[in-house]
C-alpha cells in the first residue's frame, strides 16, 4: 500500500495556488524562480500596456508583467499581498509575474485535471482546470501567457 501512495505522489503535479482578481490560477511550480515582495518598478517607454516595467533582482533586471491588465481584467491595486513571482521558463529569460496574492502548494493529479479545449472559449492562456479541496484552479498555459502574438484590439 506504501508504493500506491509514493506512485500517486509521483504522479501529482505541484501548483502556486495565486490570486488574481478574486479568482484563483495555478502556475507549474517548475516555472518559478523565486517570489517577491512588491517593489518599486522602472517604467520602460513605449512597452505594451500589461509590461509594468522592470526591477532588478540580485544584479539581473527582470521585466515585469500585470497579469490582470494582460487578462484584460482591472488594473493591479497593490497591497500588503501583492507578490511578483519570478518565472524562469526553459531556454528564455525570467520575467516576472504581478499577483494579488500567493495562497498555498497545490498538489493536483492528472486525474483530477479537466484538460478542455480552452482556446475555443478565447482564453488560451488557461489549459485546463483542477479540482481542488478548496473548489476549482484554472491552470495557467506559461508559454500562452508570455507569447507577443495575440492581438492587441479586442
Amino acid at each position: 500500500m506504501a508504493e500506491t501512495n509514493i506512485t500517486s505522489t509521483l504522479d501529482a503535479v505541484q501548483y502556486i495556488g495565486v490570486v488574481i482578481d478574486n479568482e484563483q490560477y495555478g502556475i507549474d511550480i517548475n516555472y518559478i524562480d523565486n517570489i517577491v515582495k512588491m517593489q518599486r518598478i522602472t517604467r520602460v517607454p513605449k512597452a505594451q500596456p500589461y509590461f509594468l516595467g522592470v526591477i532588478n533582482i540580485r544584479g539581473e533586471i527582470i521585466p515585469v508583467m500585470s497579469l490582470r491588465i494582460k487578462f484584460g481584467k482591472s488594473p493591479d491595486t497593490f497591497t500588503n499581498a501583492t507578490r511578483i513571482l519570478i518565472i524562469k521558463p526553459e531556454q528564455q529569460a525570467s520575467v516576472g509575474f504581478v499577483v494579488d496574492e500567493v495562497k498555498e502548494v497545490v498538489n493536483l493529479e492528472e486525474d483530477s485535471i479537466d484538460h478542455k479545449n480552452t482556446s475555443d472559449s478565447g482564453n488560451s492562456y488557461i489549459f485546463g482546470v483542477g479540482k481542488h479541496a478548496d473548489g476549482l484552479i484554472s491552470l495557467m498555459n506559461i508559454q500562452a501567457v508570455l507569447a507577443e502574438k495575440e492581438d492587441q484590439a479586442k
